[in-house]
């Protein structure tokens, strides 16, 4: 029996495909049980082989997850630390779709320590973005960021709620992003933060703090990430 469609897709990728079109459906949300291997060969009418390679291939790449004894589910959203992504292209990857909620932008000034981080003076003006960032419809991080306001002013304005502000700072600003310095700690979520992300207070929660550089080694952004624990995954590429 031919394992291949008759547009000469194979048949593991057939699987694949069917999997990913059912998370960006967000039919499958993270932690949700994914078919066996046994269910899918049986939907698919291919080898048990067949839908062994297609799981094994969505595990790899960081969409499934097996649970020795528990079965195959769908995967958390990764963090990965080995390449600066915005927060749209991370989950894009992922074949979810990412969405944001604007919580305030505005100008805002006399915040020493953050000017400092953005090589700027103690009483510079900034512009302060706070977004809650949702996936399949629910808070996955709470996220601050800061620009300097002569250049960034009208992002204030800026439609933030689907858009990547990466891309439009390479779009309508010409700013190419090029690295990040990153501080990672464990923290917990209090007040106002707690009640976005609808957390508990004191519930534990993963921060992440970064100055972020354009090519010509000028720190544009600020960013402080509080991320919910369970909502994600560190990947971490260690190269020697």
């Amino acid at each position: 029996m031919s394992e291949r469609r008759r547009n000469g897709l194979p048949a593991y990728q057939k699987i694949q495909r069917a999997i990913r079109q059912r998370i960006e459906a967000k039919q499958l949300k993270p932690g949700d049980a994914v078919s066996s291997e046994r269910e899918l060969a049986r939907i698919h009418n291919v080898s048990l082989m067949t839908a062994r390679h297609a799981l094994a291939t969505l595990e790899r790449e960081g969409i499934v997850e097996r649970r020795p004894g528990a079965g195959t589910f769908v995967a958390p959203p990764r963090i990965q630390f080995n390449k600066l992504m915005s927060y749209t292209e991370q989950m894009a990857s992922r074949g979810l779709t990412p969405s944001s909620k604007v919580i305030s932008a505005k100008i805002v000034e006399d915040e020493q320590e953050i000017a400092a981080r953005l090589g700027l003076g103690a009483a510079s003006r900034m512009v302060k973005i706070e977004r809650v960032r949702l996936t399949t419809d629910e808070p996955f991080a709470m996220e601050t960021c800061y620009l300097p306001a002569p250049e960034f002013s009208e992002l204030i304005n800026a439609p933030l709620a689907r858009g990547s502000l990466f891309s439009l700072l390479e779009r309508d600003y010409g700013i190419e992003l090029a690295y990040a310095d990153e501080e990672v700690d464990a923290t917990v979520a209090e007040g106002r933060v707690a009640q976005l992300l609808n957390l508990r207070a004191g519930a534990p929660v993963l921060r992440i703090r970064q100055v972020i550089y354009s090519s010509k080694n000028q720190p544009v952004i600020y960013v402080v990430g509080v991320y919910r624990s369970e909502r994600h995954t560190l990947f971490i590429r260690r190269l020697r």
